[in-house]
């Protein structure tokens, strides 16, 4: 069963950084195959994409709200995920929540589409 663990939350400033990371285990097929992703909720919040990487790491997606600000990369060798987030603002405060999209091959970086979430890292960013 394909488990992933998040970690590098914490909390930060506004203005400051984070590096979270994501790492996968127990796939079938290897690891470079398959899009991952992270996500996002806050208190009372749905859950909303944050930004995915395609397998080999030639695509990637971005939310709005973070284009410019967070950088998502992947490292197949270690079947780690990261996502360095700069420039935190209050309201990137959430439960970060890493997934993997089991169509090998694919890209979408809808949360519908994902399975193997994470226990996920919370962020909190203070003003």
């Amino acid at each position: 069963q394909v488990q992933v663990v998040e970690s590098g939350g914490g909390l930060v400033q506004a203005g400051g950084s984070l590096r979270l990371s994501c790492t996968a285990s127990a796939f079938d097929y290897p690891y470079s195959l398959y899009t991952m992703g992270l996500f996002r909720q806050a208190p009372g919040k749905e859950r909303q994409g944050v930004s995915c990487i395609s397998g080999s790491g030639e695509t990637t997606y971005y939310a709005e709200f973070v284009k410019g600000r967070f950088t998502i990369s992947r490292d197949n060798a270690k079947n780690t995920l990261y996502l360095q987030m700069n420039n935190l603002k209050p309201e990137d405060t959430a439960m970060y929540y890493c997934a993997i999209l089991l169509g090998r091959g694919t890209f979408s970086c809808l949360a519908a589409d994902f399975a193997a979430w994470g226990q996920g890292t919370q962020v909190t960013v203070s003003s």
